[in-house]
Parts: structure tokens; sequence; C-alpha cells
């Protein structure tokens, strides 16, 4: 642990406790502190037979080999939707992070598509993913704007795969024009942002608006440099506006500001998840 120091902390638990409301926003840091890493022994662990047939290094390059069939391309993909969306995270990060949360007035607005702030029991109310869902498919095309769970056909894909292919009849297809399905995920023009997407877009926009003044805490978890015009720059912005606000970061070697906002910002340059359950002993010291 480096880069923070223990007043620091208490700053940021006593923001959270006066904050009269809080926005959160995560980026794949906030993953990455809950062991759902995508290079390493990890990687190496789920993947080792396509690290040997393609000289893979990581999960997100991977992604983007064009792979020589449809089997074998759902047989990896099959994979990387199972150990990133359905399987428990190494650590409960963001089970801290809900803890931490409890009876705040909050909305999360994230980057990450492996669903877990409702696995860690987040209401989907107060949740806007931006990018897609590894368990949404939908067309290719796309013909329609509608996606489609994947739970049922990725779990037979992995457990009848074999020699890095699923069979093919299980390589999905749109309902609608036949085309083959992809992912539901922010890659190029043709990602769907479906009713829920709307919905969920409208929900942030309303709770934006409605807590644009007074005490609002934007804590920022995990986001880097890939898409800041998401989540670091309108941070930024609405906390200039509003000189009640405190802008809060956690991102281990990339906690900063702009000067305009430094005397009303928390940096914290350490793993969330530890920094998590320091606050976490802070509250209960002060409750015991």
């Amino acid at each position: 642990m480096q880069g923070y120091s223990t007043d620091e902390i208490r700053r940021l638990l006593e923001a959270i406790e006066e904050a009269e409301a809080i926005v959160v926003g995560a980026g794949s840091g906030l993953s990455t502190a809950a062991g759902l890493t995508y290079g390493g022994e990890r990687f190496k662990r789920y993947f080792a037979d396509f690290i040997k047939a393609h000289g893979f290094t990581d999960m997100y390059s991977a992604g983007f080999y064009p792979f020589e069939t449809p089997e074998e391309r759902w047989a990896y993909w099959s994979r990387h939707i199972w150990y990133n969306r359905y399987v428990d995270a190494p650590k409960g990060t963001y089970e801290k992070l809900l803890k931490l949360l409890e009876g705040k007035c909050y909305f999360v607005l994230t980057t990450n598509v492996d669903h877990r702030f409702q696995l860690a029991g987040f209401p989907k109310e107060r949740l806007f993913y931006t990018q897609g869902d590894y368990g949404l498919w939908q067309c290719s095309v796309p013909c329609h704007a509608q996606t489609y769970d994947n739970y049922q056909i990725v779990e037979r894909m992995m457990e009848e795969q074999r020699g890095m292919r699923v069979p093919s009849e299980l390589v999905p297809h749109c309902p609608k024009c036949g085309a083959e399905m992809s992912m539901n995920l922010r890659a190029d023009d043709t990602f769907v942002e479906d009713a829920g997407w709307y919905e969920a877009a409208r929900r942030y926009r309303g709770f934006t608006e409605a807590c644009s003044q007074g005490k609002v805490l934007y804590l920022e978890l995990g986001v880097g440099m890939n898409t800041p015009v998401i989540i670091k720059y309108p941070f930024w912005r609405s906390t200039a506006a509003n000189l009640q606000a405190t802008y809060a970061c956690i991102n281990y070697g990339e906690a900063y500001a702009p000067m305009q906002i430094k005397d009303r910002s928390i940096l914290i340059n350490a793993d969330i998840d530890a920094v998590l359950s320091e606050l976490l002993e802070m509250v209960d010291h002060k409750e015991a």
C-alpha cells in the first residue's frame, strides 16, 4: 500500500457520511481490485490451450483475435463470459462497497461490463451500465434493438466444448434475421442500446440533475483514461460547478485531479479493495 495517509481515509469516510448524495463512477480498476484480472496466473489457468495455440497474452486482446471458425470463437468467448460474468469474484470488493453505501442516497455509473454490482446485491434501479453487459447478446448486424440473456447457452458451451470448439448447433444466431449474434459491448457503431439501457440512462440523468447542488460526493473508483469522457471529465466538471461538492478518486497509480478542484479533492493512490476494508474498519470502530 502506498500513496495515501490515514488522514485521507478519514477525510473520505467523513465525506461519505456527510454527503447528501453520492455519485459513484466505476471503471475496470474496481474489478481488478476484486481479483477479476485479465492477465497473469488467472488467464493462464482458464485459457492455457488458447495461449498455446495462438500466443495470447491476456483476455482483452484475445477478444479481438480473428478466429477462423465461429465454433472456436464461441469457445473462447463462452469462457471469457463465464469466468468474468458468472463465476464469483475472488474478493468481496463490491460487497464491501455496498456495505459502505448502506443507507446513503447514491447512484452508480459504470463502464464495466461484468455485472458485478448486481451480483453483489446493488439494486438494479441504482445502476447504469453504459458499455454493455457480458451476459447479453445482440444481433451482429444489428437488425433490431433488442438484447438476449446468454446464461443457459454459455453454460452449455462451457460443458460441451472440446478442442477449443463448441458444437455448431450452439453458435448463436439472431432469431429475426438469422445473422450470427455478437456480444452486447460498445466496441463500434453496431452496439445496441436497448429499452433497459435507455431507462437506466434516464434514471441516472434524473438523479444527477436532482443532486447537482448541495453536499454531493463524486466517488471515482478505478477509472483510467481509456474513456474519460464518460465518468472522469463529467465528475470534474460537476465538482467544479458545485462549490459544496467533493471529488474522491481511489485508483492505484492514477489518482489525480485538476487544480481547479484540488482543494475539494481526496486522492488515494492505492488498492481499492484495501481502502474499502480500511474504511469499513473505521466504521466498525466508530460504532463499537
